[in-house]
């Protein structure tokens, strides 16, 4: 489970195209689902340090929720789930270009990123949550952010919020980075999920930390897609795990093991 830089995986995604230009990938007929079935894997894209999505233990291994999720989903297509571990802000186009099968990675569900890729049915649901450094007095709500600065993943929902609500936004890679730039009085938030952040709080035991506010509308998590008719077989087939995860209880499952709750329904 090999994780790029920033720079290998620009490469790795050039070196990608490069083939995908050639038409080696889509000449022989058969849509993405025969080609992965064929090839015995799918390959999963996600960050590897966003904890409790996807993180590594103390003896290294890779572990998450959505870890579990992909290899959930490849066994029932039966195959194998090869997961790449890259920045967020490279996800997106590693998938575009080919290096990923799909994005498996607490992707939310956006009207712009519908312009441009397919999701499968939701997996889980989250709330965004703003935190700041305990015994801030000039951030209570969302709409205080404005003239403001926060941190937070390059490329991410959590950003677009940020600028949103009118807070300049300094783009990071790491949920770490966030919350350690908080408690430095390098910005004045941090814009996240629930889950990671209650997460985080938990296991640093850090108490300099406060969740604030929190946006009323739930965050709906699925697995994009690359657009198009090569992959309606494939998502029908995600989809289909997914309802065989979640009659079978195993859904919730994962997300009692990582998030001490149930949070696959909405």
């Amino acid at each position: 489970m090999k994780k790029y830089t920033s720079a290998a995986l620009a490469a790795l995604v050039a070196g990608t195209l490069a083939l995908a230009g050639c038409g080696s990938s889509k000449t022989s007929g058969e849509d993405h689902l025969a080609r992965i079935q064929k090839a015995g894997k799918i390959t999963v894209g996600l960050e590897g340090d966003w904890q409790p999505f996807s993180f590594h233990d103390s003896s290294d291994n890779l572990i998450g929720f959505d870890v579990e999720v992909a290899q959930n989903v490849a066994e029932i297509l039966g195959v194998e789930a090869e997961i790449i571990e890259a920045p967020w802000d490279g996800l997106f186009a590693g998938m575009t270009a080919g290096t990923y099968d799909m994005v498996v990675n607490g992707v939310d569900v956006t009207e712009e990123r519908q312009k441009t890729y397919d999701f499968t049915d939701p997996y889980a649901y989250d709330h965004t949550v703003l935190v700041t450094k305990e015994g801030n007095a000039d951030i209570k709500t969302f709409e205080d952010l404005s003239g403001k600065t926060t941190a937070n993943s390059i490329g991410s929902t959590y950003m677009e919020i940020g600028e949103s609500y009118g807070a300049d936004v300094k783009g990071v890679d790491t949920l770490a980075e966030t919350m350690s730039m908080v408690l430095n009085d390098q910005v004045d938030a941090t814009i996240n999920a629930a889950t990671s952040v209650q997460d985080y709080l938990l296991t640093t035991g850090e108490k300099k930390l406060a969740v604030i506010d929190q946006l009323d509308e739930a965050t709906a998590y699925a697995i994009p897609l690359v657009k198009g008719s090569d992959n309606d077989s494939l998502r029908a087939a995600i989809n289909d795990a997914l309802k065989q995860m979640r009659d079978s209880g195993k859904l919730a499952e994962l997300s009692e093991k990582y998030f001490g709750a149930d949070l696959t329904n909405n």
